[in-house]
């Protein structure tokens, strides 16, 4: 049995979270292996399961604001592909999925009205949070199926802040976030700690993540395979889906307070609680 008072103090920081609800919420085409059109969606389910992940958040004393969906943009609800936000700067999304490309601009808009003057869109593929990770120090960049490598250096140069790249090999694991997730981010007397799925990366960014985060939780494949790595941490307070026991007793060693999240009707189109959570960086 673990001594608790032996596990390290994890400090909660208040976050700032931007969520669009899943009004639209549909699976009418294929753009990653967990979409299957012929499967029933259920809308009511869905919006159910975005309500309770939003209200958690709240509970834990973040703030989230809500941008209006849009009729025809069924994957609006998975927020966190819509941009980047550190130190207040904005860097905008541009979409692999020509069914998605809409979304980039209905959120562009949000930014400018609601004050945003560093606001910023590429000219290369990026899938905005979707495959870029904020450590606190440098920006974690995927590639390999959405994000384009040239975008990793168009974020480094827009958002001025240092960007490593990593390929993810594995098409189950096509963005970032659904295979690597920050618990803690560096502070000036920590580093960062992550939590990630060794499989879904090419041997040599297997090898860099271990170089850079040599105390980081290694999430088993049967975590990873109901979207454990795509989880919300503030530091402290950690939201998986609720089928990821292994890596919540993995995190609950570390001192982690999990929990546990019904996202299954959003997880039939490829997302999870990450996937629904843009955070803004002011």
């Amino acid at each position: 049995m673990t001594d608790a008072s032996a596990l390290p103090a994890r400090v909660p920081t208040t976050r700032h979270y931007l969520m669009c609800p899943p009004r639209y919420f549909a699976v009418e085409y294929v753009i990653n292996p967990w979409m299957d059109p012929d499967e029933p969606v259920d809308v009511d389910r869905a919006m159910e399961q975005w309500t309770v992940l939003r209200d958690t958040y709240r509970r834990f004393g973040h703030e989230v604001d809500e941008i209006e969906p849009q009729p025809g943009l069924p994957d609006m609800v998975f927020a966190a592909n819509s941009g980047t936000v550190i130190d207040g700067r904005v860097l905008g999304a541009r979409f692999r999925a020509p069914q998605r490309a809409a979304e980039a601009e209905h959120f562009r808009r949000w930014f400018v009205e609601h004050g945003y003057r560093e606001v910023t869109m590429p000219t290369k593929i990026n899938e905005a949070e979707g495959d870029f990770a904020w450590t606190g120090r440098e920006l974690l960049a995927g590639t390999g199926f959405r994000t384009d490598p040239d975008a990793h250096a168009e974020a480094q140069e827009l958002l001025g802040v240092p960007v490593v790249s990593l390929r993810l090999t594995d098409p189950r694991y096509y963005h970032l976030d659904t295979a690597l997730f920050v618990l803690a981010e560096a502070t000036d007397s920590a580093p960062a700690q992550v939590a990630y799925n060794p499989a879904a990366f090419s041997a040599g960014s297997r090898r860099v993540l271990a170089r850079m985060f040599p105390d980081a939780v290694l999430v088993r494949e049967a975590d990873a395979a109901v979207f454990g790595c795509n989880g919300i941490s503030d530091g402290r307070n950690v939201i998986l889906p609720r089928e990821a026991r292994g890596l919540a007793d993995q995190l609950a060693v570390r001192g982690y307070e999990p929990v546990l999240l019904d996202i299954s009707e959003l997880r039939k189109a490829g997302g999870g609680p990450k996937c629904c959570t843009l955070e803004i960086r002011k």
